[in-house]
């Protein structure tokens, strides 16, 4: 008799796992910890519980890649995508549910399906040997002495404290009539960096609107996690006295502004992706509202115009370094037999793990069926978000990541008639090659 495949937490991530793994012909066990042991966050004990926010983002497919995530999760058979439709309430052009609704739609569907067993357990540790196949799919909240085990297993701190994380900036939003490339003292290839510099009255008219600026207050569950000192927010540094940036994270020490004298502070930004489409501003994890971020790193000369891949934040978090201890199909090196899923891979937002939980679950199928399942394409938004938390991203910043464009590789920049396209065509642009290329997966399944 063939064994089930196990799938440990009763997510977003971990129920579209099982559902996609029932709907090839396996059997699935299902374990989730609550009731019997709760989480700080979580309300009930009932499967898929949105534990924040009931709005599962944009649901424009032309314009906006989580749009786009919906279609072709939609596309491809998701248990999550469906029963969000089938509770969804009035939210504008966003997909947002009836909560309770949505959960127990869920959870009927888990409870209601002949190959999936629900079992009320904590799995303590890594689990049975004999277990030939499971996923992982505990979320940010995992319980200790699994995530011990796990970053015991890889060798990896799995980031139970406080995680400050940087924004993320698209490159072509960045102005370089102001900003230049180059590496302090010119080490490495000489241009690993973008630089924006700031004069004296630039940098204290910063400080100034950054420590009058509105930060995100912590939940009751986090008030006692303290910041880890190695990525403190840039508020708390400023805080400690004016000039700390500027001996910090922003010191212009090493480099040569191409377009006037020598700045007073420099904020540098690090590739963030083998694509070359994202950069990492070094050093600015923060707590601030996300408005407030938006607002004063726009003061900063060669980012007036910056879009955003991905706002700071700072927040209790359980995730592996992907890029480094996941193969292709989600697999941890160190434990074949061990897949995980979801916001424990390093993926941000209900949509993203459930793309994750739902490549999980195929993948984890189609080995046990013994057939060999291809990637998406990464110019598709499910193929977008498995090549980051697989190895798209740079491991050595490797933090948390929403679906965006910048995760894709970009399109042609200009038309059939050599215009430059830009704004919503380029979005568009995404969107249709996302299109044309998923059909040819689909079928290959």
């Amino acid at each position: 008799m063939t064994q089930p495949i196990h799938v440990i937490g009763g997510g977003l991530a971990g129920c579209e796992a099982a559902w996609q793994i029932a709907r090839a012909g396996i059997a699935v066990v299902l374990h989730e910890m609550r009731p019997h042991r709760p989480t700080p966050a979580h309300q009930t004990g009932a499967l898929a519980e949105l534990v924040c926010s009931n709005s599962l983002r944009s649901d424009d497919a032309d314009y906006n890649a989580v749009g786009l995530l919906h279609e072709e999760l939609r596309r491809v058979g998701s248990l999550i995508l469906d029963r969000a439709d089938a509770h969804r309430v009035p939210a504008g052009g966003a997909l947002a549910v009836d909560r309770e609704g949505f959960s127990a739609a869920v959870e009927a569907a888990m409870g209601d399906h002949p190959l999936i067993t629900v079992v009320r357990e904590e799995i303590a540790g890594l689990p049975p040997e004999d277990w030939d196949s499971v996923i992982v799919a505990t979320g940010p909240l995992t319980s200790p002495p699994l995530a011990e085990s796990i970053r015991t297993l890889t060798g990896e701190a799995s980031l139970s404290f406080f995680d400050a994380i940087a924004p993320i900036v698209h490159k072509d939003s960045i102005d370089f009539g102001k900003a230049w490339f180059q590496s302090r003292y010119d080490k490495g290839e000489g241009s690993d960096y973008i630089n924006c510099p700031l004069t004296r009255d630039e940098y204290y008219a910063f400080i100034d609107a950054l420590l009058a600026a509105e930060t995100v207050p912590f939940h009751d569950w986090e008030k006692d996690v303290p910041y880890f000192e190695g990525c403190l927010p840039i508020e708390v540094m400023a805080e400690r006295g004016r000039d700390t940036l500027a001996f910090g994270p922003g010191k212009p020490v090493g480099l040569t502004n191409p377009y006037g004298p020598k700045p007073f502070a420099v904020i540098q930004l690090r590739q963030d992706n083998a694509l070359g489409t994202l950069y990492n501003m070094v050093g600015f994890q923060t707590k601030l509202r996300h408005g407030e971020q938006v607002r004063v790193f726009r003061t900063i000369p060669g980012l007036e115009n910056a879009e955003f891949a991905r706002l700071g934040g700072l927040h209790r978090n359980t995730f592996v370094n992907g890029p480094r201890v996941l193969d292709s199909t989600l697999r941890l090196k160190a434990a074949p037999r061990l897949r995980l899923a979801g916001q424990i891979t390093g993926c941000e937002g209900y949509v993203e793990s459930t793309a994750i939980g739902l490549l999980a679950g195929m993948f984890a199928a189609a080995e046990r069926l013994g057939r060999d399942l291809p990637s998406p394409p990464a110019t598709t938004a499910l193929g977008a978000i498995l090549a980051h938390v697989t190895g798209g991203a740079n491991a050595e910043t490797y933090q948390p990541m929403n679906i965006n464009f910048g995760l894709f590789p970009p399109p042609p920049d200009r038309d059939a008639r050599g215009k430059r396209i830009k704004g919503r065509d380029r979005k568009k642009l995404y969107s249709d090659r996302a299109r044309a290329d998923l059909p040819a997966w689909l079928e290959a399944r």
